[in-house]
């Protein structure tokens, strides 16, 4: 069985994943700060390269956007 693909579905996809990565990305930064505060300075350290990772995906989905 083969699924109809277009641009839109794609276009509307794409726009869904970037806008749940920003989600992410904001309450990872929200949750460091709140767990450096509690005195977990290494764990607040891997949860803001979790943020800057999931803003690195964003762009490269931002960039797949920009190609249709």
């Amino acid at each position: 069985m083969t699924t109809e693909i277009d641009r839109d579905k794609l276009t509307h996809l794409l726009e869904h994943w970037i806008e749940h990565n920003h989600s992410h990305s904001k309450s990872f930064k929200e949750w460091a700060e709140k767990v450096k505060e509690a005195g977990y300075d290494e764990l607040a350290e891997d949860i803001l390269l979790a943020e800057k990772k999931m803003d690195e995906c964003s762009a490269v989905l931002e960039k797949a956007r920009e190609k249709l």
